[in-house]
């Protein structure tokens, strides 16, 4: 996991979602797992006996939605304040997850102390020594600017043990601790002896509570702030805490590993992780070839302190192939033959050898899920971005791939139609090819208005607007893994009043849309759900094409800043306009999809045999 996947991912499971996937990590073989829930339960306590009164704690932690960056000192305050009651859930939700767990015999990762403090302990310790960290990913100090201990100061000490005692008093331990204490964040001087100072003290806390701890960090920082993160400054992190008392995360190693240029992290342990996806983002997307290689070439590299593989997305539930594929490469000896293993996962993934399926995974295996060199899995569609006239359309891979794939599944529906993983991924694959289309309709729109021709803009507008995106939506609403309505409905059912269930539902969409009061990191964590394309992202895309046409009928330019303001009306009006969705499906997902390829599969193709020309 990633502390990120808590918020993206997790953040409404209920016991039975949770005992679902605790199965399906044990069943592949994982056998240490991050368990964050239930901790803010702890600091309330812990919070409270330091002399900090209840607004001074609520005026901290975030909603739930946003957890995981409350947690690393990215964010506080922001859709709070977190009930009471939330902390109570989610405390017995942790006892259930730890017991299935341990049961298991898998090793649950405990939150230990990173350093970050709310504002209240600068009133109960007036002569505390903190500093403040700058702002961070375009929030001001409003919601962020943490308060940083000084390693030093003995208060250091008192918070972080007796946060980990109440930890392990109330929940018991398996000894491995995560703490990040610069997620993000640069640090306050790059003075080795001031880092090698901050793990050192980081560290302390965590043994003064359990002598046997060991320290789980994520390396993103590294490969996130490379210019600051010199080898100096790595080594001064790392060696601040004894040898083998630390495990670094390799985070993003497919893509970005860190281990090549930090001598095998100058000798602490490391676990080779792919890190895959972004923000919960769906999107056909892979790096097979590197994640084929990548942990071989690291367990060869000189004097490797590799000691393990792992999986680390923000997000989950999209992609399942390459986390099928990651997560038995734990368990070879050599990289494999990818094209007869995808052969045998499209038989496995649907009960029965197709000849049709088996030939449209071929073609995902070599376009959408074969990117190589520097890539990062960040879904950047003009679909589930904010339409201006400066969009990526870039794509890593042959997009008549992608059709032809789509052709091949719907030639299988007639053996393979009553297989629920083959209705979801053609479900998956002709969102897809609507993903592309989207983006051919864009060009179309942005060509004509460049050129100044109304008819154009309106023809391409007008499929964009209604034909496509209501029937996008008309698919992702027949399939229940789709479907904005579930995302608010688990939201909803977490809470215990009617108020809670108004914050729920705001943290909830705020997530997948504005990500902020302002839309701060705007569209991040976007997702393609029924409901979602055809009240937000089908809105948007129909103020720009009016916008557009208004400026060719009267000859003014299109201001981008301008349209950006008025859009921000509708992206806030969507988060708190109440509306509920369907939570269950709608529609044959078989029939549905057909009429999409009817529709639009010819014109796609000589698109594309006339773009590759």
């Amino acid at each position: 996991q990633n502390v990120c996947t808590q918020s993206y991912s997790y953040v409404w499971w209920d016991w039975p979602r949770w005992e679902r996937e605790i199965d399906w990590m044990a069943l592949n073989g994982i056998n240490l797992a991050l368990a964050f829930t239930g901790q803010e339960a702890v600091w309330q306590r812990v919070y409270l006996s330091l002399g900090l009164n209840q607004s001074e704690i609520d005026e901290y932690v975030t909603g739930p939605a946003f957890l995981a960056w409350n947690r690393m000192g990215n964010l506080h305050t922001w859709a709070g304040p977190l009930p009471l009651s939330w902390n109570l859930k989610q405390l017995y939700l942790q006892y259930r997850i730890l017991e299935r767990m341990r049961s298991l015999g898998m090793i649950p990762v405990l939150p230990a102390f990173a350093g970050h403090v709310p504002r209240g302990v600068l009133r109960a310790f007036p002569r505390i020594n903190v500093t403040r960290l700058g702002s961070w990913s375009n929030f001001d100090c409003t919601y962020s600017c943490a308060y940083l201990l000084d390693p030093g100061d003995p208060m250091f000490q008192v918070i972080g043990t007796l946060f980990l005692k109440e930890l392990i008093r109330e929940f018991g331990t398996d000894h491995i601790y995560n703490a990040d204490t610069f997620n993000e964040m640069s640090p306050l001087s790059s003075d080795p002896a001031y880092l090698s100072g901050v793990s050192a003290a980081v560290f302390r806390s965590m043994t003064g509570a359990d002598p046997d701890a060991l320290w789980l960090m994520q390396g993103w920082l590294f490969q996130n702030q490379p210019d600051f993160w010199q080898p100096a400054q790595v080594r001064a992190l790392l060696r601040g805490v004894p040898s083998g008392r630390m495990i670094v995360l390799d985070l993003f190693a497919e893509s970005k590993p860190v281990y090549q240029r930090t001598e095998s992290f100058y000798g602490q342990p490391f676990i080779w992780c792919m890190l895959h996806n972004f923000g919960g983002n769906h999107g056909l997307f892979g790096t097979v070839e590197s994640i084929n290689r990548g942990p071989f070439d690291a367990r060869r590299f000189p004097n490797s302190s590799l000691v393990g593989t792992g999986l680390a997305p923000e997000g989950i539930e999209q992609n399942d192939m390459v986390y099928e594929l990651m997560s038995e490469l734990g368990w070879r000896q050599e990289p494999l033959d990818l094209q007869q293993w995808v052969a045998n996962y499209a038989q496995r993934r649907y009960g029965t050898r197709n000849a049709e399926a088996a030939g449209a995974w071929q073609l995902l295996l070599r376009s959408v899920y074969n990117c190589s060199g520097l890539c990062v899995n960040h879904n950047r569609s003009p679909l589930v971005r904010r339409p201006s006239l400066r969009m990526a359309t870039e794509l890593w891979y042959n997009k008549s791939d992608v059709y032809e794939a789509w052709r091949l599944l719907l030639d299988a529906a007639a053996e393979l139609g009553a297989s629920p993983t083959f209705r979801y991924d053609l479900v998956d694959v002709t969102r897809q090819a609507a993903q592309q289309l989207v983006s051919e309709y864009y060009l179309e729109i942005k060509q004509a208005f460049q050129s100044r021709s109304l008819p154009e803009l309106l023809t391409a507008g007008g499929v964009l607007l209604y034909d496509l995106l209501p029937d996008l939506d008309a698919l992702l609403a027949s399939d229940p893994h789709f479907l904005l309505g579930r995302w608010l409905e688990q939201a909803r059912a977490a809470a215990t009043s009617d108020k809670e269930a108004e914050l729920y539902d705001l943290n909830a969409r705020n997530q997948v849309t504005l990500w902020g009061p302002s839309g701060n990191i705007l569209d991040y964590a976007n997702k393609q759900l029924g409901g979602l394309v055809l009240d937000y992202y089908r809105v948007r895309w129909s103020l720009f094409v009016s916008a557009l046409v208004e400026s060719l009928n009267t000859g003014t330019p299109f201001h981008q800043e301008q349209f950006n303001q008025a859009v921000f009306q509708l992206e806030r009006g969507f988060v708190y306009n109440g509306k509920r969705y369907p939570s269950q499906p709608t529609g044959d997902t078989l029939e549905i999809a057909r009429k999409i390829f009817l529709k639009y599969y010819p014109h796609a193709m000589r698109r594309s045999r006339a773009g590759a020309a």
